[in-house]
């Protein structure tokens, strides 16, 4: 425990910038090397044509839907054992550890199950195209059939994230993603001795390097070569804890959910908006121009988010042991300094997206329809993306609290109460894409504005442990 409470100390007295770049670096590397398999995943798949490139675009929401499930309780986890950390409870926080991946372990594998049989009843309820939808199909069940790796593979880099340790799960993710980025195009274009599995083959490629690196995570656990050591006793059903891990976990399971489910029905929105503006302007298959547009901008923002997310992250591991040891005015210092290092960051991105859009969007897949489609992605939504890094920042400071009913709210309302209606009504509105991608935005600065705001109250400054 010499590592986890020198870390400690560093967090709750260390200069706050400082300690900040410390814990966020190894984690926006890890966010970095992910986005770059997703932008060569892409790439790869835009060789092979429009409707393969938009395939992952269409399962990834409804992963994420299953899987925001799972978060939610590893948002409760990771509150509990940064909060313990904080107050020096470290037998507490082993006990937290192993309550939480052995839950995770037993939900990963029944939602494993559910989406294989139930992929393709949702893949139509989103109203994929009928040109998506044979590809989307064969790559979503492969990946469903991979969810317990890459669930239990999340609770490791949580946990570590929770104790200080930001450079152990991304030493594991770097290998998983170099292993994933080799196998991609051997699957994908049947290189050597490897078959030609298309769509099918970026999936497998995902899925094996997530159950090595969750193999690997494992180990560490279990074996106590990091922070927290997991056993068998710690391990056994604890229906208290449990309970408490419920009660503070599920308003975030259901912001988490709700949420996903949101884009889920944003796809829906954007195939809609899309075929409506193609029908008018005697455009064939435009929606699939319009999602391909979406999947290769979400590839970009990812890669802008890499950062912000990174200063989140470890933001919420210093916001969650302030709490913990009841130094609450340096929570709220912490908090605030990563809203204006977000906010500078994705601006200064937002600038470099508009100014080299045609060179992005055209390394992906020389299609005149989507580069066209990109200049108004650029116009009436990339601008409000520093909002969102704001936004982004009180979220997690929230949920690092362990204030997850104010984390579920914030998410539910920014997303349903506004992002939702705006996209679809504004689309419909102007019988164009313009619309829909003018509501995303305006979802971003709304939803920043009323976070920050709530923020500002300091009703979330409270710890969760003694409950």
């Amino acid at each position: 425990m010499k590592r986890v409470e020198a870390m400690r100390e560093q967090i709750l007295s260390g200069p706050i910038v400082k300690t900040l770049i410390l814990l966020a670096y190894p984690l926006i590397i890890n966010r970095l090397v992910q986005v770059v398999y997703n932008i060569t995943d892409t790439f790869w798949l835009g060789k092979l044509g429009r409707e393969e490139l938009a395939a992952p675009g269409t399962a990834w929401p409804l992963v994420w839907f299953f899987m925001s499930i799972g978060m939610g309780f590893a948002t409760a986890g990771f509150a509990f054992v940064s909060q313990y950390v904080g107050a020096r409870e470290y037998d507490k926080a082993n006990r937290s550890a192993g309550a939480l991946y052995s839950l995770m372990m037993f939900f990963a594998i029944g939602v494993g199950i559910f989406g294989v049989v139930s992929a393709p009843y949702l893949l139509k309820f989103m109203g994929v195209s009928g040109t998506i939808y044979p590809y989307a199909i064969s790559y979503i069940r492969v990946i469903f059939a991979g969810i317990p790796f890459a669930f239990t593979l999340f609770a490791f880099n949580f946990l570590l994230r929770a104790i200080g340790d930001t450079r152990t799960p991304v030493k594991i993710n770097i290998a998983t993603v170099l292993l994933n980025l080799v196998l991609d195009p051997l699957f994908i274009f049947g290189v050597g001795p490897f078959p030609r599995l298309g769509v099918v083959g970026a999936a497998i490629a995902t899925m094996f390097s997530n159950s090595l690196g969750s193999i690997v995570g494992g180990y560490l656990l279990f074996t106590g070569k990091v922070g927290i050591h997991l056993t068998p006793e710690t391990l056994k059903p604890d229906v208290r804890f449990y309970s408490r891990i419920f009660r503070i976990g599920l308003p975030a399971s259901i912001g988490n959910s709700t949420t996903a489910l949101g884009f889920v029905i944003l796809t829906r929105v954007i195939f809609t908006v899309g075929g409506l503006y193609g029908q008018i302007n005697g455009i064939p298959n435009f929606e699939d121009v319009a999602f391909a547009t979406y999947s290769i901008t979400n590839r970009l923002t990812n890669f802008m988010f890499a950062f912000s997310d990174g200063i989140s992250m470890a933001m919420g591991t210093m916001v969650g042991q302030a709490i913990g040891a009841r130094l609450y005015d340096r929570a709220r210092e912490i908090a605030e300094k990563a809203m204006a290092i977000n906010f500078t960051i994705l601006g200064v991105g937002t600038l470099l997206f508009a100014l080299f859009r045609v060179q992005i969007f055209s390394f992906f897949i020389n299609d005149p329809a989507i580069i066209e489609e990109s200049a108004k992605v650029v116009k009436y939504f990339s601008a409000s993306l520093p909002f969102f890094g704001v936004f982004s920042a009180v979220n997690n400071a929230f949920q690092s609290a362990g204030q997850t009913k104010k984390s579920m709210l914030l998410g539910m309302f920014r997303l349903w109460g506004i992002r939702l209606p705006l996209s679809y009504g504004l689309g419909l509105l102007t019988g164009d894409t313009t619309g829909m991608w003018l509501g995303m935005g305006l979802s971003n600065v709304l939803g920043a504005v009323i976070a920050l705001a709530w923020f500002l109250k300091g009703s979330w400054m409270r710890m969760v442990i003694e409950e």
